[in-house]
């Protein structure tokens, strides 16, 4: 296994005083010249990774301008989504090139699925310590 990194899992408070202990990475996206540090789940139902509206606009995106659209299932289902890739990084792994269905929803946490998320990386769960590893996968 190439080298990884250890995360613990986060809680976080909802409204009505409610709180979850959830897998979320901090991760700093990175769109041309602009930078945005987000707190992004990671979703392994999720097929594609997914970006709010509000976070694309943060990094200059200007949504005219991205023409692929991408279909979206389940509570997104509604909502517009278009294609953009925008570079991730985090901890002292190496920055890597990740493609996000920008949705016009701002309801809806930055999330890291399967395409292409879970494509670069290999991620192990523990329960026992609510705790996560996460490699770069072996390229070839």
């Amino acid at each position: 296994m190439l080298e990884g990194q250890r995360f613990y899992f986060t809680e976080r408070s909802y409204s009505l005083g409610r709180s979850v202990i959830m897998p979320y990475l901090s991760i700093i996206l990175t769109y041309g010249d602009r930078s945005v540090e987000v707190m992004a789940l990671l979703d392994t139902g999720a097929s594609v990774n997914v970006l709010p509206y509000e976070v694309g606009l943060q990094l200059g995106a200007i949504w005219e301008d991205q023409t692929v659209t991408i279909p979206l299932s389940g509570n997104l289902a509604s909502s517009e989504a278009r294609g953009l890739v925008v570079s991730g990084s985090f901890s002292s792994l190496s920055p890597v090139l990740l493609a996000f269905a920008w949705t016009q929803s701002n309801n809806v946490p930055v999330i890291l699925g399967h395409m292409n998320f879970f494509a670069e990386f290999n991620v192990c769960f523990y329960r026992h310590d609510l705790a996560f590893d996460i490699c770069p996968r072996q390229k070839g």
